[in-house]
This record gives structure tokens, C-alpha cells and sequence, in this order.
């Protein structure tokens, strides 16, 4: 990469990057240095120096320093992907209605055809537009099948990104052809001989998720035994729940028996600190309080909300009632994977519930933001890893191009909180630099 001094061998010393440096460690609340500097050791991962760059070049400099050179920059942290779908990337943007017909016309369909063999050819490409992208960690789904989940996996360790993922779990209309008490068994056990492989592999980088399509497609006994393999190995969970009117329709006729969706995977053992749910935009009280009581986290996906009409997330509830909460970009219901995009469909989200719900808190990018980058750290349980540009947390971060996000490339002189707004609305792959997971470089722009 031309505009790098320094390439980021395993005997290089510190690297720092100068720029306006910003990133949100608290919801609602922007840390900026205008001429600041972030300041990482590649060999160890972590970031040892963060603050103004004329007071950090001063207590620097008996230290051997390598420093990026180039334009004015933006310094923010890797952002966080909380939940996304591999194999359906290629949907993205294509067909419409709600999500239960969307399913069986475009993702069933799509995902049965996700070979190992596709996933050799797609996954490393998938990595690719994340880092392209900002995004450094993420949560995600693949097929229901093992090869191609275990090939996404070894591209995954060599993207050198941060990936929480798993296996689909489904033996209720599943599209893989096997009766399903064949189906129960063998994803089961296919999931436990993933999650040994790579649960902590990558050097941590890397971990695994038992992943219960939802409660439409799973039978009680796949959600028991899911959660049962994520409490034995310590892995994560990660499932749907009450996106769409239809599907809560569908879990009622399925579980008649249950107060409702939430008490479904409550009863299946499947909520805990390690759970990850997308969507949860029609809960009631009773259930916001069992994720609450449960430490679940939620998966905010508003720019898939859209698309498939789902409805808009009441995120002060949830907020509210201490539910931790990331977004999620959930390709392929979502359009892409720039979380700048997802960042702008919250606020857009909140603003609509605002137009019809007198008292509702309209969202501001400081917040989104927050909800990108250290709000999604904590869903993926990493919130004391990464999320912010804190000394002491590994180096995840990512430099983005001042003058490409300016109209006229004419970067100007902004307050932090006009500096989030400009990247929020107009941040994307056109203006990332670099992206770093542990002081790594992972992708930079070929200039």
C-alpha cells in the first residue's frame, strides 16, 4: 500500500496513524482527538498509546515509532457486525414481500446450493467486502451444511478476522432432504465436531456459535440440544426471534403450549449471557423482561426490517430495560454489508417510531455509532476486547479517508459530533483506508 510507511512484519515496533481520532466507549457519548494518534504494538495486538498526537509524539519519541503517512484521516474502531447470513449474500437486494415467503422463494433455495465447494469460492470473498467495509468482527450464520460451514471457517482464518459463527440448525422444513428425526442427530453431532474444531481457534480469533434457524424450523429437542452443546463447550448461541407477525403466528400454531416466542427458547434452555437474537422487534413486556433477566443480547437489523416489511425495533425499551444491543447488517434480507448503512436505518427507525408514537427518542449517530462499534462488541461478549481505541484493548480499528468522505474531497474543520454525522451518512468502502484486527492489517486500499 503506498500510502503506508511501514508493513506490518512480526518484528516491526510500534506503528501509529495520525488523524482525528473517534470512537464512543458509552452510549451516546463521543471521545474525539482532533489531531490525535493512535499508537499499537502488531507483535502483541494491543493498543499502548491513544490521545493528541503533539503530546504522544513528545513522550514517543525515545521510542522507535513507525507512522503511517498520508491524507487527513479518520481513526474509529473496527466496526461490529452482530449478525449476518454468508451463503445469502448474493440475495442481497433481490426479491421482495415479508420474510416467511422471502425465505422459501430466494434464501431456502440459495442456501441448498451453498456446496463446500461455493463456500471455497464465496467465503474468502465474503471476508473480503467486511474488511472492505470497516468491519472487523462479526456474527454469522452459513448452511445446514458441515463441510461448507467448516470451509467458511478456514477462509475465516485466513481473513485474520474476528468471527463468531455456526453451522444452520433446522429439522422442520429443512431443505436438506433427510427425514427429520435423521436430521436432529446428525446436526447435532455435526455441530458439536465443528464447534471442537474451531471454537477458539485462529489464536481466539475465531469462535463458534450453535445456530438454530428459529423456532418455525427447529423442533424442541434441536433447540435443547443446541443449547445443551453451547453450555458444554461455552460457545455461543444465536437464533431469530419475533421479526415478522407471520412467524410469531407460525411459533404459536407449532407451540401452543408456550406463553410465547421467547418462552419457547426459555424453555429450551436456549437464553444466557452467550445468546445472540436477531431482530426482537414485536415482544411484549413479559419477554423484554426474560431477555433482560437472562442477559440475552439482541441483533438490531433495521436495514433488513425494512426491506422484508418487518417493523421498526422499540430500542428505548429495550435499552431500557438493560437488554444489550448491536446491529446487525443480516445480508441477504439486508441490502450490504456497510454498517454505516445499518447505522443510518436505526436512526431512520427510530425518527418513524418518533412520527407515530409521541415520547419516542429519536436516535442520534453518536448512539448508532456506539451501537456499531462498542454496543456490538458487548452483544459478541467482547466489549472489554474491543468496541473502542482504549489502551490496554486489542487493536481493531479502522482509517478512513477524510477527503472521500467530503463532498469535493474538501474535508473542512468539524465538530465531533458533525465529524460522526458525515460518516454515518455518507461512510462506506469508498472511504476505508485500512482495517487492522490486532494490530494487523487486514485489508488496505490499493491506490
Amino acid at each position: 500500500m503506498d500510502d503506508l510507511t511501514h508493513e506490518l512484519k512480526a518484528d516491526a515496533g510500534l506503528i501509529g496513524i495520525r488523524g482525528e481520532v473517534l470512537d464512543a466507549p458509552r452510549f451516546g457519548e463521543l471521545r474525539f482527538w482532533k489531531d490525535g494518534a493512535v499508537v499499537f504494538d502488531p507483535r502483541r495486538g494491543i493498543i499502548t498509546e491513544v490521545g493528541e498526537y503533539r503530546v504522544m509524539i513528545q513522550n514517543l519519541e525515545a521510542k522507535a515509532v513507525q507512522w503511517r503517512a498520508g491524507g487527513p484521516a479518520v481513526i474509529c474502531p473496527g466496526l461490529v457486525d452482530t449478525h449476518a447470513h454468508l451463503p445469502q449474500y448474493p440475495a442481497s437486494g433481490c426479491g421482495q414481500g415479508e420474510l416467511l415467503p422471502w425465505l422459501e422463494g430466494h434464501i431456502f433455495p440459495l442456501e441448498q446450493a451453498f456446496t463446500a465447494e461455493r463456500s471455497e469460492q464465496d467465503s474468502p470473498r465474503f471476508f473480503r467486502e467486511l474488511a472492505r467495509n470497516g468491519t472487523t468482527t462479526a456474527g454469522l450464520y452459513t448452511t445446514i451444511y458441515e463441510d461448507s460451514c467448516d470451509a467458511a471457517f478456514r477462509a475465516a482464518e485466513r481473513s485474520g478476522l474476528r468471527i463468531t459463527m455456526g453451522k444452520m440448525m433446522m429439522d422442520v422444513g429443512s431443505y436438506g432432504g433427510l427425514a427429520p428425526e435423521k436430521i436432529l442427530a446428525l446436526s447435532l453431532e455435526q455441530s458439536e465436531r465443528l464447534c471442537q474444531r474451531w471454537h477458539g481457534a485462529g489464536g481466539g480469533l475465531l469462535r463458534y456459535a450453535f445456530s438454530p434457524r428459529f423456532a418455525v424450523s427447529c423442533s424442541a429437542a434441536m433447540m435443547r440440544g443446541a443449547a445443551a452443546m453451547a453450555q458444554k463447550y461455552g460457545a455461543f448461541t444465536q437464533t431469530h426471534l419475533a421479526e415478522n407477525s407471520g412467524e410469531i403466528e407460525r411459533v404459536k400454531e407449532r407451540f401452543p403450549e408456550a406463553k410465547d416466542y421467547t418462552d419457547v427458547y426459555a424453555g429450551c434452555g436456549l437464553l444466557g449471557p452467550r445468546t445472540v437474537l436477531g431482530h426482537c422487534l414485536h415482544l411484549s413486556d413479559r419477554e423484554v423482561a426474560v431477555l433482560a433477566g437472562k442477559d440475552a443480547a439482541v441483533a438490531h437489523c433495521p436495514t433488513a426490517n425494512f426491506f422484508l416489511n418487518s417493523g421498526l425495533l422499540p430500542l428505548a425499551r429495550l435499552r431500557a430495560a438493560g437488554v444489550r444491543v448491536g446491529l446487525g447488517s443480516d445480508v441477504g434480507a439486508g441490502p450490504e454489508v456497510n454498517l454505516w448503512q445499518v447505522m443510518r436505518s436505526a436512526m431512520d427507525a427510530q425518527k418513524a417510531r418518533s412520527f407515530y408514537e409521541p415520547g419516542t427518542k429519536q436516535l442520534s449517530a453518536a448512539e448508532a455509532f456506539h451501537l456499531g462499534t462498542q454496543g456490538g462488541a458487548e452483544v459478541l461478549g467482547l466489549g472489554d476486547v474491543v468496541g473502542s481505541l482504549t489502551a490496554g484493548k486489542e487493536a481493531d480499528l479502522v482509517v478512513l479517508d477524510r477527503a472521500a468522505l467530503s463532498p469535493y474531497g474538501e474535508p473542512g474543520d468539524l465538530k465531533p459530533e458533525e465529524l460522526i454525522t458525515l460518516c454515518v451518512y455518507r461512510g462506506g468502502p469508498q472511504a476505508v483506508q485500512a482495517s487492522y484486527v490486532r494490530g494487523r492489517a487486514v485489508y488496505e486500499r490499493e491506490v
